[in-house]
């Protein structure tokens, strides 16, 4: 930048900004002031939690999808003379904070299917969208990647991995580009807490060991899915959307130390790789300035402390919602999307104690088999298989508890 030049400013909304990659956003920037300015943050219920956030970075509206929450921010917010931020509630509200003119970047962190329409209204608003949710480009990536390409809008990866891919595509790549001279995308995870459990023991694991991550800070959901690797599957079929790959072009590559966070291949032999702390902050920093490159608070990686680096294949007996995300990516159509609703719907009632951890992967495949896919992709027919594969998902886990209650009796 010419020096004495003014920098324009970029204007963020943050939806979901109560998780835990809303707080690690916030946190980024806050470091850089002079750069961001935030518009608008949303989130589901934690209204004490919003009230904070309002407070330190004083946004132009606030929105809750809770409506009771809602009117409890409002209150605090008059409470403490901060009348000027506007409070709105629902899910409507949520779609018009995503499309408004008043902020060019929004943070898509709403975590599920619910994040779907709200990241689509972005996308077709022509914004720069930060994708940390993988569930729209797993339920409609291939609408998303038209959408962006009629409006202008730019979709750059947050997951660790998927971001690290994109930082290692050739100069110039745009997501939803097919990528030249790239032999293969090796997208690593660290296995999660069960990599070495005997297998006979995981119908014994809680919820609360689940989400004891290893490596990385995560929501209960996204943690239990990466102890289950949905989560690798997920992003399998997400980075099929991003990058423009086929399924046999992504390798899954479990590597503990989760020091590098993905690679990718070239038809020359060379293989690129983005290494760095896990910490989200990194790939929330890359995204919200790319393509300069600002400071995100994370430590320096000292390579001399990690020492080593393994690898290792996954293995399927271990894993099957490895193999049910293939199969499904493979089908196409609604597939991802029963998937993507089956798993949400077991990993909730396994949270709930109502499902052991080994029959998450039951519940998908018995769902994907009870549901079978159409070929109809459009968003009228995504949606619809999501509200479907719920049901039955549901009447599933009622069905393996009553026999659980039998077989115990």
């Amino acid at each position: 930048m010419i020096a004495g030049a003014k920098m324009n400013v970029q204007r963020v909304t943050i939806l979901g900004s109560t998780g835990s990659i809303g707080a690690s956003t916030l946190d980024v920037l806050a470091r850089h002031p002079e750069r961001f300015r935030v518009t608008a943050l949303t989130a589901n219920s934690q209204s004490e939690r919003l009230f904070e956030q309002c407070q330190r970075f004083q946004p132009d509206v606030a929105v809750m999808r809770d409506p009771v929450a809602a009117a409890d921010l409002r209150e605090r917010l008059a409470r403490a003379h901060l009348t000027s931020i506007r409070v709105e509630s629902g899910p409507e509200a949520i779609l018009t904070v995503a499309r408004d003119p008043s902020s060019d970047t929004v943070m898509a962190a709403i975590v599920g299917a619910a994040g779907l329409l709200p990241v689509l209204e972005a996308v077709r608003a022509g914004k720069r969208v930060l994708l940390a949710n993988k569930e729209p480009l797993v339920m409609s990536g291939h609408i998303l990647i038209e959408e962006a390409r009629a409006s202008g809008a730019v979709i750059l990866p947050i997951d660790s991995e998927h971001n690290a891919i994109f930082q290692c595509m050739p100069a110039g790549y745009r997501t939803g580009e097919a990528p030249t001279g790239v032999r293969r995308i090796l997208l690593t995870c660290s296995g999660g807490p069960f990599r070495t459990l005997p297998t006979s023991e995981l119908s014994r694991v809680t919820p609360e060991q689940a989400i004891s991550h290893p490596r990385w800070e995560m929501g209960k959901k996204i943690s239990v899915d990466s102890a289950t690797l949905m989560n690798k599957g997920l992003e399998l079929i997400e980075a099929c959307r991003l990058f423009n790959v086929v399924p046999e072009q992504v390798q899954i590559v479990i590597h503990p130390q989760s020091v590098i966070h993905s690679m990718v291949e070239y038809h020359d032999g060379s293989v690129l790789a983005q290494l760095g702390n896990p910490d989200m902050r990194t790939p929330i920093a890359h995204a919200l300035a790319w393509p300069d490159r600002i400071d995100s608070g994370v430590p320096a990686l000292n390579l001399f402390d990690i020492a080593r680096l393994d690898f290792e294949a996954p293995d399927p007996v271990r894993f099957p919602c490895l193999q049910l995300a293939n199969a499904a990516i493979r089908v196409g159509g609604t597939a991802p999307a029963i998937l993507n609703a089956a798993n949400e719907v077991a990993v909730s009632a396994f949270l709930d104690h109502r499902l052991h951890f080994p029959n998450i992967a039951v519940i998908i495949e018995q769902t994907l088999q009870t549901l079978p896919a159409s070929s109809d992709s459009s968003l009228e027919a995504i949606l619809h298989a999501d509200s479907l594969a719920r049901e039955s998902a549901e009447r599933l886990i009622v069905t393996v508890g009553e026999r659980r209650r039998s077989q115990m009796s």
